[in-house]
């Protein structure tokens, strides 16, 4: 029991098929209702899709494990529907702050930029976020969401899956089309399948302290090599919401577990950090070890895995539930289209194309976060040691100290779904990269651009001026727009005016799309459903656009 959060509990309730109701077949099941099941589960049924989502438990999960929320990750909850209340619970942050022993030697800003939604990062115990995910997912009627059904096996076929399911009321058979498994780093489906995840398990263990204390301490993340009050050690503090701050100490491989969970050992070494006069109450402990693994691939036929049943990295860097959450942004509009007949199942590959490849860059930055963090030597140490003391006044040893690289979006620069440049441009919006927020304000009112993106493949027109646009620009595009992808056209402009009949226009008064997407008139820009750039160009073409469209969803012959 913890003394800020009353844990819900879920009703179960007897499954249609031991109602009578006979062995059904749906077009895509979930296992696993943590925030990444949930995420894919919500982004499925919002967008038209039936899906059953199974969990064995009945509850949310237990002490406030993933903590950290990185921008793109909000972003992406903003589509869910999710945003807001995770915004209002959590503790929004930007900056951090490493010390080495008594001295800060190096800080950063998440967001060096103005006008962007979203912050760098939010603090927000898991649960919470469960909590408002599943409160989402009853909203939506074509989302079944079945707690206390536990999967017994697995028999994968060529048009999708058969399951074996145990409830309180006895054993029944589901069928599906797609599976979708998100059950966590012990994935059973995996191990029921017998499929392999490679990787590092890193020999030393890290202490979890959940301590409630009311303190003016920043809202930022600070980390500490060799403190004075955890000599030799590393120590990671995090305020999250209910006065809730997140305390990790360094343990070491010899440290037993059980013995660092008790009272007795945990609050001495509060105390030492925090000082005697400060008080806390002892809210939840947890002893952690970690390893950097993935599987070579996430999709087998039609069963396709996410979050931590494909791949695992350390807790420093944020990146297990940030790159969990994007796995389901990448997988569901694929899913989606090649369900309705819109994209040939080839599409899906590219979903364990484009993903392993995030997976592998985390795992590389997870990785050397480790290394440094936990060197394996006297010399790593030593050369650890010097950087640290080199980062108080220069700048290229700043660059080397990795107290934990923080979760950031993949850029999929090497993706076969998108249209290689043409045309030059500058700045970041690269084919393949996600897409940068900018203010905008559409009929008048304020708004963002990411907010008005997304969930269907959209071009984005840049004009000067609204009344530009020509005749016979949009009687060809309407061409392309009348296939079955039918993607939108939506103008930006630099000034206020009225478009054409059927166009939605987004009036970038402060110039920030202009500047981020390098745009001037007739730049336009294809953009994926998951708000990916797919291809820009100079001027629209309509041809160019089929081609792009063609090959951003494997119908390119």
């Amino acid at each position: 029991m913890l003394s800020t959060y009353q844990y819900p509990k879920f009703d179960y309730a007897r499954p249609p098929e031991q109602s009578g109701a006979g062995k059904k077949r749906y077009p895509v099941v979930v296992v696993g209702a943590g925030p990444v099941g949930l995420a894919a589960a919500i982004e499925l049924a919002q967008s038209g899709v039936p899906v059953v989502l199974l969990d064995d438990d009945d509850t949310v999960s237990v002490g406030s494990r993933g903590v950290c929320y990185a921008k793109r990750t909000l972003e992406v909850l903003d589509r869910l529907g999710l945003g807001e209340p995770c915004m209002d619970k959590g503790v929004s942050w930007n900056v951090g702050r490493t010390f080495f022993r008594e001295q800060e030697v190096y800080n950063f800003n998440l967001l060096p930029q103005a006008d962007h939604k979203r912050p760098g990062m939010i603090n927000l115990q898991q649960y919470y976020l469960e909590e408002f995910e599943v409160t989402r997912a009853k909203e939506l009627p074509n989302l079944d969401l079945r707690f206390k059904n536990k999967v017994l096996s697995v028999t994968p076929q060529g048009d999708g899956a058969t399951l074996q399911v145990e409830t309180p009321d006895g054993v029944y058979t589901l069928e599906t089309d797609w599976l979708v498994v998100a059950d966590g780093a012990r994935s059973g489906i995996r191990r029921l399948m017998n499929l392999d995840i490679e990787g590092k398990i890193f020999k030393d263990r890290f202490l979890i302290a959940d301590v409630v204390m009311k303190a003016d301490f920043p809202h930022e993340r600070w980390f500490w090599f060799d403190p004075p009050f955890h000599p030799g050690q590393s120590v990671l503090l995090h305020r999250q919401a209910d006065n809730v701050y997140r305390i990790d100490f360094q343990l070491g491989w010899d440290a037993d577990p059980e013995e660092e969970k008790k009272p007795e050992k945990v609050i001495p070494r509060i105390k030492a950090m925090l000082g005697d006069e400060r008080e806390f109450e002892l809210e939840w402990v947890s002893v952690y070890t970690f390893q950097c693994r993935r599987m070579n691939a996430f999709t087998h036929g039609h069963v396709l895995f996410a979050g931590d049943a494909a791949h695992q990295v350390s807790p420093f860097g944020a990146r297990g539930a940030n790159s969990g959450i994007q796995d389901t942004d990448n997988l569901c509009w694929k899913l989606k289209l090649v369900i309705e007949g819109k994209a040939p199942p080839e599409l899906l590959d590219t979903y364990s194309e484009e993903r392993v490849f995030a997976a592998e860059e985390n795992l590389m930055n997870s990785t050397r976060s480790t290394d440094f963090i936990t060197p394996k030597s006297k010399t790593s140490l030593m050369f650890r040691n010097a950087t640290l003391s080199l980062a108080r006044e220069h700048a290229f040893a700043r660059a080397l100290v990795n107290s934990g690289r923080l979760s950031v979006p993949a850029i999929l620069t090497a993706s076969s779904l998108n249209t290689p440049d043409s045309d030059v441009f500058a700045g970041d919006m690269v084919p393949g990269a996600p897409m940068d927020d900018a203010p905008m304000h559409v009929d008048g009112r304020e708004s963002w651009l990411l907010d008005n993106v997304g969930k269907c493949f959209m071009v984005l027109l840049y004009v000067t001026d609204p009344a530009q646009v020509s005749t016979e620009l949009l009687n060809a595009f309407a061409a392309v727009a009348s296939g079955p992808l039918a993607p939108e056209l939506v103008l930006v402009s630099g000034k206020p005016g009225v478009a054409p009949q059927g166009l939605r226009l987004l009036e970038d008064r402060a110039g920030r799309f202009a500047e981020r997407f390098d745009a001037r008139m007739g730049t336009s820009y294809l953009i994926r459903p998951d708000q990916h750039v797919a291809a820009r160009w100079r001027s629209l073409d309509a041809a160019h656009v089929g081609t792009a469209l063609a090959r951003a969803t494997c119908k390119l012959q």
